[in-house]
């Protein structure tokens, strides 16, 4: 019998991290001596990995140049948690939502655009990286919505697809759910509106964490 499992993506999900990756993006385009992109295209593209979100702001650039950008990112990235400037604070009610599932009895994973590093960090940082059986991020898996990280995720947990969910803000969360033959649930705080994510396939679209609950509640 495979076991239930719920997915989260991070950025724009589980945390708010918006102001931190906005900001390390325009550090990183300063570096490179560009003129930064617009908060909202940022934003459009989190939950890519690095390379493949940068290559949608510079579609004329070459790969190599978007390696280079990537890495001013990292960098910038890496100074600000120096700074104490990074800021990723949990959405209202996730904490409570991750403990409620856990009780209940789902297996709990994240599938993100970060890097494990970042991730760790993050997820240390709020207590909450005990609850989780599988993480998978963008250093050993191919950029969403590709259904590597949700193929290994349910490998991981001994889940199959009709026993898995799929939580994320983004189009292309939702994108990789679809791929993978899982139900995809979308969040209406994060960074892309409830309508693409609705358009890309999402079973429903939750206003709240306790709108969340019941809908995850509801695919057992």
């Amino acid at each position: 019998m495979s076991n239930p499992l719920v997915i989260f993506d991070c950025d724009g999900t589980l945390v708010d991290s918006q102001h931190s990756i906005c900001t390390a993006m325009v550090r990183a385009f300063e570096a490179v001596k560009l003129p930064p992109p617009g908060r909202m295209d940022i934003l459009s593209v989190v939950g890519l990995s690095l390379p493949h979100a940068v290559a949608r702001l510079l579609p004329d650039a070459d790969g190599a140049f978007h390696d280079h950008v990537s890495d001013h990112y990292k960098s910038a990235f890496h100074a600000m948690r120096g700074e104490g400037a990074v800021s990723e604070p949990l959405y209202d009610g996730i904490a409570e939502l991750i403990a409620a599932l856990d009780k209940q009895g789902w297996l709990l994973g994240v599938a993100t655009g970060k890097s494990d590093r970042g991730l760790n960090m993050c997820l240390t940082h709020h207590g909450i990286i005990d609850r989780f059986v599988t993480l998978q991020t963008a250093d050993r898996h191919p950029s969403k919505p590709h259904p590597s990280m949700i193929a290994q995720a349910m490998a991981d947990a001994g889940a199959a697809p009709e026993t898995t969910v799929m939580i994320g803000d983004t189009s292309f969360d939702i994108e990789m759910a679809v791929n993978a033959g899982v139900r995809g649930i979308g969040v209406a705080w994060g960074y892309h509106p409830p309508e693409i994510l609705r358009e890309s396939g999402a079973v429903a679209v939750a206003e709240t964490s306790d709108e969340l609950a019941r809908y995850i509640g509801s695919t057992r």
